[in-house]
């Protein structure tokens, strides 16, 4: 496991000691939480430049084969239209962008480090991709917000959950029962049966991979919207937690999967935090119909 960053125990935020104890002592003790792939430590250390190199994002995408293919897949998919097949990573970085790029091979490189084997995750990473395009979708309607910041939280919210179901013996079964249940939440019926559930792990992979704050801050607190109107709380970390939840209302609808009761019970305190109606969420959904669409063929 990649060891996390040392801090002084005065200056680790509440998030921070939940998920050092959770590592030390908790159920989690013995989990693997598997390493940031050295090709994402070399995208974001280039995209985190002031001015990063087309030319170096394409040396990156071109050391794997799968992901340069993956590339190439998704720029010649119906949603881009083009007269011309794409046939080069080059070219398909030049059709997407510089942006888009780093977002497509983000999410590879994360499903190749985190394996899905179980049919009841049969479509966790179109699930999650989504999730993300529209967290990011999300962002560039709202002012301030980061919308490569809300992208990566949204692809790294459910990462928990294949990481329990490879180290925690019974999970299969809560997992269904999770999916199941309208009496409680998802995380109360793992912590139930576990101790401990998806969104501490997901939060623990999203550090160990040093990934900004707010995102393992959100991951970890993304099923307690309790914390809206906690002050105490970063404001980019409520908003981060309130997209999430329209995100996945959003995803849920495309798909045609079963309404969680979050949206029920929670949907009004994260409009309000977000500052908008739920008219705008509709058009939302019909300006990512083309781009969710493109998932399932990219």
């Amino acid at each position: 496991m990649q060891s996390p960053v040392v801090q002084s125990t005065a200056t680790l935020s509440p998030t921070d000691r939940e998920l050092d104890r959770a590592l030390a002592s908790g159920p989690l003790r013995d989990i693997v939480i598997p390493p940031c792939p050295e090709l994402l430590i070399a995208l974001r250390a280039e995209m985190d430049k002031a001015d990063p190199e087309p030319q170096v994002v394409a040396g990156i995408a071109g050391r794997d084969v799968a992901m340069s293919a993956s590339l190439i897949r998704t720029a010649n998919s119906p949603y881009y239209a083009r007269s011309r097949p794409v046939t080069s990573v080059t070219e398909a970085l030049g059709l997407l962008g510089l942006r888009m790029t780093e977002k497509l091979l983000t999410a590879f490189l994360t499903r190749n480090s985190i394996r899905v084997s179980s049919p009841l995750l049969e479509h966790f990473w179109d699930t999650s991709t989504r999730r993300a395009l529209a967290m990011a979708h999300i962002a560039r309607q709202l002012y301030g917000v980061d919308a490569e910041l809300a992208y990566t939280c949204g692809l790294f919210c459910h990462v928990g959950i294949p990481i329990l179901m490879q180290g925690v013996r019974g999970y299969a079964g809560t997992l269904t029962e999770a999916l199941a249940r309208q009496d409680r939440s998802f995380t109360e019926t793992e912590n139930a049966a576990h101790k401990t559930d998806h969104a501490v792990v997901g939060a623990l992979v999203a550090r160990t991979w040093r990934l900004p704050t707010p995102i393992y801050q959100a991951v970890r607190l993304h099923h307690d919207f309790t914390i809206l109107r906690d002050t105490n709380v970063a404001t980019e970390v409520r908003t981060l937690v309130a997209m999430g939840l329209v995100a996945e209302h959003l995803v849920t609808l495309h798909e045609g999967a079963t309404e969680q009761r979050e949206w029920s019970l929670y949907a009004p305190a994260c409009l309000a935090c977000l500052a908008v109606s739920e008219e705008e969420v509709d058009t939302w959904l019909d300006a990512l119909h083309p781009i969710f669409e493109g998932v399932a063929l990219a």
